[in-house]
């Protein structure tokens, strides 16, 4: 057996065939001149492919630097290419999701799930998203080649109520100072004038591609296909309410008799210390489960319990998708259909509000209004059919989730994988000593 394993056909048939199935799996055959690579490494070893090590040493080993770099670059290949086709790594930076993710929870995310999307920029610096460490402008990555959108063979597609990574459909642009808001939202509130000229609040106004957009994780709660629609802040998928899950959660008013509330019970309850607001003496505003809920209700100093909900007419400009046809607020919000590909909608005046940003900028039309006529590409248009399929995001803390609501839809090939797994635990409001939340640790996102 020992002399199977070194003999280098042996090696070269065993790489070769993995490397082949590699091959087949992307659908991308030029790579098959990879094989020629693979043969020569192992067969008639014409080109010294590791310039690093020095060739034909008398015994055979190398200096201890030599070995290091050798280990270094074998770390860094096998790490990137497992962390853009298998699992990445992603930290829950945000309350959106609490509770059924909380913030300071490591997770991985399957890219097989859905199938990994090869990369728009294929040349970046390995292990950073969009800028280079300790830099707040410096790229990460060059645009010297562009792959358009290709996605290869997962395990399945994405479901309702999957927790979805996905790149930020708004975050093709971005306002370097203030890279934690939507461009798109600066610009509704204090016009492009002042969000281009005014550099020192602002910064540089740049453009990302999708794969380097910022990540966001949130529920899929609509796919292509659905219509979903909010009343009174219960969602519901083609007319039937969600199916509630244990770590939902809704801002309430919590009026007491003058009291205050037990810190220490509060922590027991997940209730971060970012999230708890003093209205007044007698009025607290924190984001509950419907367990917590219960548990409030039941103390004795708590005199009533009160979900906020905005009511409905109460046009918020800021929700999608910004028009004032459509009235809508975070509580009340829909119907709406969710594009799928292949579909034809009728375009009119009224509802190109709702398809605008889908057929201009994700699916890279010309799309101009002249006189009341729609036209795409230089031709009237009276009509559209989707390119790709459209999910709606939402957070599982409703009333703290800058989510589908805020932003619309999310297209197909914004998707990055499903997040399956948490392997750490750190509640950044606990002393060193008890920082780790034991109970979450090696557990399964639901």
């Amino acid at each position: 057996m020992k002399e199977l394993l070194s003999n280098k056909w042996f090696k070269f048939a065993l790489v070769g065939f993995i490397y082949l199935l590699w091959v087949i799996w992307i659908e991308s055959y030029l790579w098959l001149i990879g094989l020629a690579v693979i043969f020569d490494i192992y067969i008639s070893k014409k080109v010294h492919w590791a310039f690093w090590k020095k060739k034909n040493t008398p015994d055979g080993k190398q200096t201890k630097v030599v070995e290091w770099v050798d280990a270094i670059i074998f770390a860094v290949i096998a790490a990137t290419f497992i962390r853009m086709f298998f699992i990445e790594a992603y930290t829950i930076p945000t309350s959106s999701m609490e509770k059924s993710m909380l913030i300071g929870d490591y997770l991985f995310v399957s890219k097989t799930s859905y199938g990994p999307k090869l990369p728009n920029t294929p040349l970046s610096f390995p292990f950073v998203h969009h800028t280079m460490p300790f830099s707040k402008t410096q790229k990460s990555y060059v645009e010297w080649i562009k792959n358009p959108y290709k996605r290869i063979a997962g395990f399945g597609k994405v479901k309702n109520n999957d927790v979805v990574v996905f790149n930020f459909p708004e975050g093709d642009t971005v306002a370097v100072n203030v890279q934690n808001q939507s461009y798109y939202s600066l610009v509704r509130n204090y016009g492009r004038k002042r969000v281009w000229d005014e550099k020192e609040t602002f910064g540089e106004i740049i453009a990302r591609p999708v794969d380097k957009r910022e990540n966001y994780i949130k529920r899929c709660v609509g796919i292509a296909g659905d219509v979903i629609e909010l009343k009174g802040g219960q969602l519901y998928v083609n007319g039937k309410e969600q199916t509630h899950f244990p770590g939902m959660q809704r801002e309430s008013i919590v009026t007491t008799d003058g009291t205050g509330l037990n810190k220490r019970m509060l922590e027991q309850m997940n209730i971060a210390e970012d999230d708890r607001h003093v209205i007044s003496n007698t009025q607290y505003l924190f984001p509950l489960t419907l367990e917590n809920e219960q548990k409030l209700k039941a103390l004795k100093n708590v005199k009533s319990l009160q979900p906020t909900v905005v009511p409905a007419g109460n046009w918020d400009q800021n929700i999608f998708p910004f028009s004032n046809k459509y009235p809508w607020n975070v509580d009340n919000f829909g119907p709406l259909e969710i594009p799928k590909k292949g579909q034809t909608v009728k375009l009119t005046l009224d509802n190109l509000p709702l398809y605008e940003r889908i057929i201009d900028l994700y699916e890279e039309n010309d799309l101009i209004v002249k006189d009341s006529t729609i036209y795409i590409n230089g031709s009237v248009a009276d009509s559209y059919t989707f390119k790709m399929d459209y999910y709606w995001m939402m957070g599982d803390n409703r009333n703290n989730s800058a989510d589908s609501r805020y932003w619309g839809f999310v297209p197909e090939d914004h998707i990055v994988g499903k997040a399956v797994f948490i392997w750490l635990s750190l509640d950044k409001d606990q002393p060193f000593y008890n920082k780790i939340r034991w109970s979450r640790l090696f557990s399964f996102v639901h």
